[in-house]
């Protein structure tokens, strides 16, 4: 009685072990992180930080690979995540202000409608998104058009930067700068 005991003890353990998930393979488009200011956190580790953080950015980053991007891999005029994998999230420590639009301090998605010319950008409050699949205008927060500019010297890898009172984002040979302030 007790051997048997001990085989399914066994069997049930076995099974349990197998069917625990395996860690999961490095990811072509790894995950990215920008605060504002930037390099918040090893200003902080160093003792060179002034109070908190105004907006950091989670981002999967992309890479060009030989392909044709915007236009082909990212479809004009239609829903992009700004990234990859996971829609890219943006939160604000600070209530803040995007093109004239006032953005309460929170967690929010960001997405983009991108044509040739200009790139719509949307806060949206729907979090934790996969892709642009179940993205819902009704969420939206603002939206606000901003130019897209030719780079000399092509971002291999998407960039999501905060630069001056803007956050920029670049790849391949484009670049838009989106203004915010806090």
């Amino acid at each position: 009685m007790q051997k048997i005991f001990f085989l399914l003890g066994f069997l049930v353990t076995a099974q349990f072990v197998m069917a625990q998930q395996k860690p999961t393979d490095l990811d072509k488009s790894p995950l990215d992180v920008s605060y504002y200011p930037a390099n918040y956190p090893i200003a902080k580790m160093r003792g060179q930080a002034n109070g908190e953080p105004a907006a950091r950015i989670l981002y999967s980053r992309p890479q060009l690979k030989g392909r044709s991007i915007f236009g082909e891999e990212v479809k004009y005029n239609e829903v992009w995540r700004v990234g990859a994998n996971e829609a890219t999230e943006i939160e604000f420590f600070k209530n803040a202000v995007i093109g004239g639009k006032k953005i309460p301090k929170g967690r929010y998605t960001l997405y983009c409608i991108p044509t040739p010319t200009k790139w719509t950008m949307i806060i949206n409050k729907d979090n934790y998104t996969w892709g642009g699949f179940t993205y819902k205008s009704d969420k939206d927060v603002a939206r606000i058009d901003v130019p897209v500019q030719k780079v000399t010297d092509p971002a291999e890898a998407l960039t999501i930067y905060f630069e001056n009172s803007s956050i920029a984002i670049m790849w391949d040979t484009l670049k838009v700068n989106v203004p915010v302030s806090f």
